[in-house]
């Protein structure tokens, strides 16, 4: 589904220049679930964000299904980023301003869906996190942990082929968490969604398919176990 051949992004500016990511070859498998785990700085956020082609490698080649996506347009990204990719943050990136149900549509907006599509395909996602109750709600009246189930929700409407999620548990206590994993796990095993994630949570790498370990922009282990529920 994803493939990395000899990555490298540096980032130069008059006086420095800083190596983000070295040499990085990687494939994601169609329906696998990746966690990348390494120290803070150690470029997993970067690798995520060329992965979703929100930035571009200084050198080497991305293929995405196949194909080779690095320095295409950026209307033709955009396309491919609204089509086939899915995206949870830590911070929600939730519209203050729009209710759940606005929320999670949003993406669906600029494939030019018809209202009445959106609406549906909006509250499908939104009972497989779990809220459809909370259609009108708006985010400063969810927890956390519910807000992330929108934030998830948002991602999935489009039923992208591949979600890429930046410590998606980051800011839950440890119960909305499992909670957050678990819909995760059940997008990956039942509807074969192929998931990459980048987590600081030891426990909850251990429980997907395989885990990358970086460290100053290297991969420096893969670790494989089986992706289960708790």
């Amino acid at each position: 589904m994803i493939k990395l051949t000899n990555l490298e992004k540096v980032y130069r500016t008059s006086s420095i220049q800083t190596l983000a990511l070295h040499n990085v070859n990687l494939e994601v498998e169609k329906g696998e679930f990746l966690s990348i785990m390494g120290p803070s700085g150690c470029g997993k956020s970067t690798l995520l964000n060329i992965m979703g082609l929100l930035d571009n490698p200084t050198s080497g080649q991305i293929l995405l299904d196949g194909h080779a996506v690095a320095n295409l347009p950026d209307r033709e990204l955009a396309r491919i980023r609204n089509r086939k990719l899915g995206f949870i943050f830590q911070s929600y990136h939730l519209i203050p301003d729009l209710n759940v149900l606005d929320n999670v549509e949003l993406p669906l907006i600029y494939r030019k869906v018809s209202g009445a599509e959106r609406k549906k395909l909006a509250l499908a996602a939104l009972e497989k996190v779990g809220l459809s109750a909370r259609t009108k709600h708006y985010p400063n009246q969810l927890s956390g942990g519910q807000r992330q189930r929108v934030a998830i929700a948002r991602a999935i409407v489009g039923q992208p082929e591949v979600i890429l999620a930046d410590e998606p548990t980051g800011n839950l206590d440890s119960v909305m968490g499992e909670e957050i994993m678990n819909i995760l796990l059940q997008l990956n095993q039942q509807d074969g969604t192929t998931i990459v994630m980048v987590t600081h949570d030891e426990s909850q790498a251990k429980k997907t398919g395989r885990l990358i370990r970086f460290f100053d922009g290297q991969q420096v282990n893969t670790e494989t176990y089986a992706a289960q529920l708790s």
